[in-house]
Parts: C-alpha cells; structure tokens; sequence
C-alpha cells in the first residue's frame, strides 16, 4: 500500500508545525542508559525517568554494575517509576545477558533485542531509532491514540498498529511520527481534553469529522 494524498498532507503538517529533528525525550549518554531508561518508562512518564536516571547513571557507571547490583537496593532506586520489583529484576537479568552473552554491548537486531529480559518491540525500536538510526515505529500511547483518531489504524494491538504505520508511513518518517506525535499528544490532543478547534489536522481527523 502506497502512501495516500491524505497521509502526505498530515506528514508536511507535522513537519511545518514540529521540529524534524530526531530528538528522544529519554536522556542518556549511550545504548545501555537509554535501553534502562525506556525499560523504566514502561507506565510512567518521561520526566520522571529522567529524575530518576539522573542519579542511578551516577551510581551504576557501567552494565555490570547493573549486572552486579543488588535487587533490593536496585528496586528502591527506582521506587519512583512503579512497578519497581519487576522492572529491577528485568533490568539486573538484561544487564547479565548482555555481559554474558553481547560482551556488553547493545544488539541492534530487533530478535536480539527482544529476547533480552523485559525487552518488548516498543523498547527495540526506541534503540534501533535512537541509536542505530534504523527506521523503526514506535508505539506509546499517544500514537495508539492519535494514529486511530487519524484513521491510519483500527487495531488495538501495539504490534498490529506498528505494522499498519510501516505499510501507511514513508520510512523517512518512521522514528519521527513518534516524536511529532508525542509533541501533539501532549500539546494539542491530549487524551483527557483534545483542543480540536486548535488543531491544524482538524480537517484531515476521521475522528474529528465524525464527530
């Protein structure tokens, strides 16, 4: 499927209205902070996470700190990000695979990737974008919410929805329709108060026209 006349106008809205910079909203020095901080952002916002990380990447330097490190103290490290007990036991066991198995390294493939510990494709494809400059999607709330509005998918299923933006999208746009969608979702279309009378893709919005 070719991209549509529709999708093209969305996309040149976007990039008039939004930077077409690749830019992550994850702070981080290298492939192994940002693979910890996105395992951390499962459920809990950015900001937070970099709160967090601030100091975590202070106290642990290295994978194998994170490999060697203790899961009762790592959990209260991270005690602020929810769900800490799972996330710290995932990111201890990813931390001794990588060492074990990537001599500490971050794989790039989208198999290895997810078949690190607590590693899922939204994860892979936030490394595979940000650090291997692969194009990849990358589904978060805000491009479920706002590809469906648009009528680029009808699926529910994160996996699903990647690949219906993968067929719909150009591949030059696939890691920024995550960055320019993410700056609409928490601008314009928020999910509590979508602003639609402000909103320059109002008219090109299946949601909006139904409405």
């Amino acid at each position: 499927m070719g991209v549509t006349k529709r999708t093209k106008e969305i996309l040149a809205l976007l990039d008039e209205h939004y930077s077409t910079e690749y830019k992550c909203y994850l702070n981080h020095e290298n492939a192994w902070q940002l693979l910890i901080a996105t395992m951390l952002s499962a459920q809990c916002t950015d900001a937070r996470v970099n709160l967090v990380t601030r100091d975590l990447f202070v106290k642990y330097k290295t994978i194998e700190d994170f490999a060697n490190a203790s899961l009762k103290e790592l959990e209260e490290d991270i005690h602020s990000t929810g769900f800490y007990h799972n996330k710290a036991k995932n990111i201890i066991a990813c931390a001794r695979k990588l060492v074990e198995d990537y001599h500490g390294e971050v794989p790039n493939d989208v198999e290895a990737l997810t078949n690190l510990p607590g590693v899922g494709r939204k994860t892979a494809n936030v490394i595979r974008g940000n650090i291997f400059h692969e194009p990849s999607i990358v589904v978060d709330t805000h491009v479920k919410r706002i590809s469906k509005k648009l009528g680029l998918t009808k699926e529910e299923d994160p996996v699903k929805i990647e690949y219906d933006l993968m067929k719909k999208l150009p591949k030059d746009h696939w890691i920024l329709w995550n960055i320019q969608i993410i700056t609409h979702g928490r601008g314009i279309c928020t999910a509590r108060n979508p602003q639609c009378d402000k909103c320059f893709l109002n008219h090109l919005c299946k949601e909006a026209q139904h409405s």
